[in-house]
């Protein structure tokens, strides 16, 4: 792994929702980290919500997915930042977002929700969708995200190949640049 410092990213709701998304992010934030990481009780909260009320699950696989984030990786959570929300220059259902991102003075704020951020934080590649993020990571790594990968479809019973069917969905650039397409 190179000398350099590691991306701190804040993830938003919307790549901690699906799977295998999530836990392929995940499971690149565990040790050796390629990354870090960040997350606000509002961010998990959404989390939470989306996955009984969207997506139908129970209340306890919902509130486990967010004991398990706090749990796992307990220095993830943003404080402190509820002061910028009000002054953030972006969608107000995401001020929370970019105001922890600011915050925390992360490298990175991953969303599917593009749209929702000014395009200058985008430009600056502050703003990126999980591929790009995903593509930053292998550049950093190849060898980790590879086992990681391995190690995800292994434990949710897929080969790798499935997984990265279902991955495509959510970071449809990062796959075939994985696959060396």
């Amino acid at each position: 792994m190179p000398d350099r410092p590691l991306p701190v990213a804040v993830l938003d709701a919307c790549v901690l929702v699906p799977m295998p998304l999530a836990d392929t992010l995940l499971r690149l934030a565990e040790p050796p980290c390629l990354y870090t990481p960040k997350w606000t009780a509002e961010i998990l909260g959404e989390v939470t919500r989306t996955l009984r009320l969207r997506f139908g699950k129970s209340a306890a696989k919902a509130d486990y997915r967010e004991w398990a984030m706090r749990e796992f990786f307990p220095a993830a959570l943003v404080t402190g930042h509820e002061s910028l929300i009000g002054v953030m220059p972006n969608h107000p259902k995401d001020r929370h977002v970019l105001a922890a991102a600011v915050s925390c003075r992360a490298s990175h704020l991953v969303t599917l929700n593009l749209k929702h951020f000014p395009e200058r934080f985008a430009r600056r590649g502050r703003v990126v969708g999980p591929s790009t993020f995903l593509k930053l990571l292998l550049d950093i790594d190849r060898p980790v995200v590879e086992q990681r990968l391995r190690d995800q479809a292994a434990a949710i019973g897929l080969d790798k190949q499935d997984l990265l069917t279902r991955l495509a969905a959510s970071a449809p650039e990062f796959v075939p640049r994985l696959r060396g397409v």
